[in-house]
């Protein structure tokens, strides 16, 4: 019994942990947390820390670049068009940021392939696991929206960056998922002798 509540306990939070929102600032933070309000010129939101009895914080729409809700839906709150010349280094780096938050979808292949390999037995999904969260994205599989402010060393240190932490993120939550398949399979095949 206290494997089957160690292994739950592991499933719930690979999955739990992605369970939250992300505010984006121009200056490249993420805040983990909840929006409560979006209101015309600020938003309200409670740390990720204290979800539900925190206290509640305000922050100016202009000093946001994005919000990633835990559905998936974001609010974007800067245009592409906004020339690159005209953006500072941090805002290039958060732009960066933002734009692979939005654009990049070149994990799939990593976390297939965990994904697979994981479900064979959870030990031998760790090689990949490891191997693909290690790595950053290759630059064929960055899906950039606009070539030119990936010449930009801030832009591209910003867009990688953040790839990679996507690709880690699917590539761990995917892993988790086999984890937990297997020790349902596990629980099944026990209980059937």
């Amino acid at each position: 019994m206290t494997r089957f509540l160690l292994i739950l306990a592991i499933v719930v939070a690979c999955t739990t942990s992605y369970a939250q929102d992300i505010l984006t600032t121009r200056t490249g933070e993420d805040i983990l947390g909840k929006v409560i309000e979006v209101n015309a010129t600020t938003i309200r939101y409670r740390k990720a820390d204290a979800l539900t009895t925190g206290p509640v914080y305000e922050l100016a729409k202009s000093d946001l670049l994005m919000i990633r809700y835990e559905n998936g839906t974001k609010n974007i709150f800067t245009g592409n068009d906004a020339a690159p010349q005209a953006l500072t280094d941090a805002e290039l780096y958060a732009k960066g940021k933002a734009d692979a938050a939005q654009y990049y979808t070149g994990y799939k292949a990593a976390g297939t392939g965990t994904f697979i390999t994981g479900l064979l037995s959870p030990l031998v999904g760790l090689i990949p696991a490891i191997a693909c969260s290690a790595t950053k994205p290759k630059d064929a599989n960055l899906d950039y929206p606009d070539a030119s402010l990936m010449k930009n060393s801030e832009y591209y240190r910003g867009y990688t960056q953040k790839a990679k932490k996507i690709k880690s993120g699917k590539v761990w939550k995917n892993w988790c998922i086999t984890l937990g398949i297997n020790f349902i399979a596990t629980l099944a095949l026990e209980a059937g002798h």
